[in-house]
């Protein structure tokens, strides 16, 4: 069964820093591009970075490009997002799960950027 435990969110002032992990389980995760994903208060849940396989390659959206980071483990099977001089924009639940046919959705992770 696919499964996804996403955690460190939390409540940050805007400038400042989190570091999100996903734990992922029944599935290949070595061999599986991996995206992190987001959905704001009344918005659609939109993509925030894509990173391959192996590492080589990692795309972000133009909202994040700059600040964020992916990154994975694979002898973990683990998912990484490092956040870097928030903005309020930037609260919602974070999510994680296969790049482009994404399996069932874990319950994410909450960030909220807020003084």
């Amino acid at each position: 069964q696919v499964q996804f435990v996403e955690s460190g969110g939390g409540l940050v002032q805007p400038g400042g820093s989190l570091r999100l992990s996903c734990l992922a389980s029944g599935f290949g995760f070595n061999f599986i591009r991996m995206s992190w994903y987001r959905q704001a208060p009344g918005k659609e849940r939109e993509l925030v970075a894509v990173i391959s396989s192996n590492r080589d390659e990692r795309n972000y959206a133009d909202a994040v490009k700059g600040r964020f980071t992916i990154s994975r483990d694979n002898a973990k099977n683990t998912l990484y997002l490092q956040m870097d001089n928030l903005k309020p924009d930037d609260t919602a639940v974070y999510y994680c799960n296969r790049a482009v046919i994404p399996f069932n959705w874990g319950q994410g992770t909450q960030v909220i950027v807020s003084s």
